[in-house]
């Protein structure tokens, strides 16, 4: 078997890595680069491999910097099956859609305003290219043995993280390759630990934050005290959140914090119809995270749902103190941007992000304490109280990968760190080789390995 590396190396996003056989070609997760300009570019270039010779896609969650180029990769010419979780398939046909949505709107808001240097500014994808690449996909169980090719078989094995999110293991029956996909937290309130996995051949490891703990702070604890500060300031707390899976812990904590009274009793807004959804996906599969099917939906019911563009356009208006939570997570598109512009100039408020801020995204650069920030062809100045706890980050931080790793009998022959951007994936690299004393490797773009 081949291996190539075609995203998720240097950064955080476009995860693609690309499995082949003397006859067949599998596509291990199919994700959007995100953040600098250089990286979005990426999703622009024609991939390195043609789509119509990709025999099969295989997922191991719903997140865009895992799924999101799936609408240009079927609409270039793949046409085989994507096989995933069902939670993992119930969410992308959310979020893939979005997705386009947001395309469609990004350059539609660029025609109008005129700030791109292309004329016509065109969506990368549209909503319709993502409603035809639901069209193929496939769920199946976890802990399933699944031949996807022929001389290829699957098996998904839960990762904690987000609902459906899985560690993949491929093996042609000589050799096995274990893909880590997005590690969860050890002792999540919500999500399940990661599967311990005891052999493998190779192995694809994440290391999002291969140089870093999250900190032994208690999240509800800030929560609180800046949802106290704010509210004494008569201003909003913003809550810039990923849709899928933060959106559902900062309700979690909130339901918790008001049911006993440690908060003032604001109003909780749920403005994007994305984590709406997501939310009900949420309830639905409660046998894959840990709340009982009645604590779902309390945490759910906990906010007031604003779908439409006017109760959105109302929130931005209200000057009521509240609590708002909107997507995006690093605030690099979406409603959220229509609230910023409105609340951040504002000492009163105050912007809460909840997990890691790839570089280049607005959600980096407010947390590094820049006095403005560039949206919709404009500065913004930033007045607000600027929070960041990336203990509630989904992923597994360094001690957590270590402890997961150590779950493995025997090395694997080669470990390949990947999903980080470089000065993390080298830290981990270190601390693998010497606690470990494992043979590591940080592969760059395009890089090609013969898998023995």
């Amino acid at each position: 078997m081949k291996l190539t590396f075609l995203g998720g190396v240097g950064t955080v996003t476009g995860s693609k890595y690309l499995i082949e056989t003397t006859a067949k070609r599998v596509l291990v997760d199919c994700g959007l680069f995100q953040g600098y300009k250089q990286l979005r570019l990426q999703n622009w270039a024609p991939l390195p491999v043609d789509p119509s010779t990709i025999d099969a896609v295989i997922l191991t969650h719903a997140h865009i910097d895992h799924s999101g180029y799936l609408p240009l990769l079927v609409r270039n010419g793949f046409s085989g099956p994507v096989y995933c979780t069902e939670a993992t398939r119930d969410l992308c046909t959310i979020l893939l859609p979005d997705s386009g949505f947001l395309q469609e709107k990004d350059a539609e808001s660029a025609n109008r305003y005129g700030y791109s240097k292309h004329r016509p500014a065109k969506p990368l994808y549209t909503q319709k290219d993502a409603r035809e690449a639901l069209k193929h996909f496939k769920p199946i169980d976890f802990n399933t043995d699944l031949t996807v090719v022929n001389g290829l078989t699957i098996r998904f094995r839960p990762a904690g993280h987000i609902l459906g999110a899985a560690i993949v293991q491929v093996t042609d029956g000589a050799t096995k390759i274990t893909f880590s996909g997005d590690l969860g937290r050890t002792d999540d309130p919500i999500m399940v630990d990661p599967t311990a996995i005891a052999e493998t051949d190779y192995l694809i490891v994440e290391s999002t934050y291969g140089d870093r703990l999250h900190g032994n702070g208690s999240p509800m604890e800030e929560i609180a005290e800046l949802v106290k500060q704010t509210a004494s300031r008569g201003g909003t707390l913003l809550i810039p959140s990923f849709a899928v899976g933060r959106a559902q812990l900062i309700l979690y904590y909130l339901n918790v914090l008001k049911t006993e009274k440690r908060i003032p009793d604001l109003p909780v807004f749920l403005d994007s119809p994305m984590a709406i959804n997501a939310s009900e996906i949420f309830c639905r599969h409660s046998q894959y995270q840990r709340l009982s099917a009645e604590q779902c939906r309390d945490t759910c019911n906990v906010a007031r749902y604003t779908r439409s563009v006017d109760e959105s356009k109302a929130l931005v208006e209200n000057l009521v103190p509240k609590i708002i939570i909107s997507a995006s997570g690093m605030a690099t598109g979406g409603r959220i941007l229509h609230h910023l512009k409105r609340y951040a100039p504002d000492h009163r408020n105050s912007i809460l992000f909840v997990g890691y801020q790839a570089g280049g995204t607005r959600g980096a650069t407010m947390i590094a304490g820049a006095d403005s920030v560039k949206i919709h062809g404009g500065y913004v100045p930033i007045s607000a109280t600027v929070a960041h706890l990336d203990m509630l980050s989904a992923h597994a931080d360094a001690d957590e990968i270590l402890h997961w790793l150590g779950n493995f009998k025997h090395p694997p022959r080669k470990t390949f760190i990947t999903h980080g951007e470089a000065k993390a994936s080298d830290a981990l690299r270190i601390r693998i080789k010497e606690q470990l004393g494992w043979d590591c490797q940080i592969p760059q773009y395009r890089d090609e390995v013969t898998l023995a």
